[in-house]
């Protein structure tokens, strides 16, 4: 875990709300759910890894700049904790691998001629067709 990350789960703010789902009678008593927020201004990311992300947040993300995961997968709070916190560290480490640039590729002069003539036996195939005159 990177210096950012340590950071953002430190920032990350924890709530318990009751969830659904497994657990039984238990889930009607005790909150299980873990909600945790993150206001990523508060990161300080370089707009590169802000946009990169945000994209990948997508809805997770709220107009004031905050992610919001929600971990209810399983029956103790300590476990969706668990769930949660290593979610978030996930998403912002993704965030910071700057994907690779397409290297352009160039058609040489032989794959152009070949893309002419097809276009223009496509073009003759074309041409013939119409009205039948009889």
């Amino acid at each position: 875990m990177d210096e950012l990350t340590a950071r953002a789960l430190d920032l990350a703010q924890e709530s318990f709300i009751a969830a659904s789902g497994p657990g039984g009678q238990n889930v009607n008593k005790v909150a299980t759910a873990v909600q945790l927020r993150l206001d990523v201004f508060a990161l300080r990311l370089t707009p590169p890894v802000f946009h990169r992300l945000k994209q990948l947040a997508g809805t997770r993300m709220n107009s004031r700049g905050e992610i919001v995961l929600t971990a209810r997968r399983f029956r103790t709070q300590e476990a969706n904790r668990t769930d949660a916190r290593d979610r978030l560290a996930e998403l912002i480490e993704q965030a910071q691998v700057e994907p690779k640039k397409r290297a352009k590729t160039r058609v040489n002069r032989i794959g152009k001629e070949a893309r002419i003539r097809s276009k223009k036996a496509r073009g003759s195939v074309k041409a013939t067709r119409g009205k039948v005159d009889w």
